[in-house]
């Protein structure tokens, strides 16, 4: 493989669309699980070599965020969901959080600032902590003159969609609407997206099935394309 392939397959390449109301570009998750890692610095040459303009951090790592001191790259910096309970029980605590994550990289471009990752709705522990959480953190945000800088978001993952198809009728569980629409609320308050991780690979593995993919009709009918002869 490419040194560059070889650091994406090493950073754990998710493809993240950061959306606004005017754009849509393709950044990449910078993950940190594994070993014989490259240094931050070495990560921040490698998006700023091949042009990549954003990042997401599952957490305000302070060797990462250093490197993108005075850089062009616009972050997603993560509060993890083991710092929930700290920033939800207090507006003070928010504000400590926000200064030593936030405020004391001022040459960081953040951009969103995402709490919590894929808290389970039947998580009787995290799930109630979401939402205050946001709250404090945007109140925070909103005293430092950020929150058009700065966007405050959850991210959740798929399993918690009832019906995708059509998208038109899409909506979530039911089990999972009391978590789920006060934080919507939320958002649709204060103009913020709902941050989705989505996994393509994960997706199409479940419909591969003994080497053969299923193919649903729009009348209903299923289809099972034979083996390539390639593939025996």
């Amino acid at each position: 493989m490419s040194s560059m392939a070889s650091l994406l397959v090493i950073f754990g390449l998710l493809a993240t669309l950061i959306l606004d109301t005017a754009e849509s570009q393709v950044g990449v998750c910078y993950g940190m699980l594994g070993n014989n890692l490259p240094s931050a610095a070495q990560v921040i040459s490698l998006y700023n070599s091949n042009n990549i303009k954003r990042m997401r951090l599952y957490d305000p790592n302070q060797a990462a965020l250093q490197a993108l001191s005075g850089t062009d790259i616009e972050v997603m910096v993560g509060i993890p969901n083991s710092d929930l309970q700290y920033v939800a029980a207090s507006r003070d605590n928010s504000f400590d959080w926000v200064w030593r994550n936030i405020m004391s990289y001022p040459d960081v471009k953040f951009r969103y600032i995402a709490v919590g990752n894929e808290v389970k709705p039947s998580d009787g522990t995290l799930a109630p902590l979401v939402h205050p959480a946001l709250t404090n953190i945007r109140e925070v945000v909103s005293f430092y003159g950020l929150k058009d800088q700065i966007k405050v978001s959850t991210s959740i993952d798929t399993s918690m969609i009832g019906v995708s198809y059509p998208p038109s009728q899409g909506a979530f569980r039911d089990d999972a609407r009391a978590y789920i629409d006060p934080i919507i609320g939320f958002l649709v308050a204060i103009n913020a997206p709902l941050l989705v991780n989505v996994y393509p690979y994960f997706s199409i593995s479940q419909l591969y099935i003994s080497g053969f993919f299923q193919s649903q009709h729009r009348d209903g009918s299923t289809v099972w394309p034979r083996r390539s002869a390639e593939e025996s």
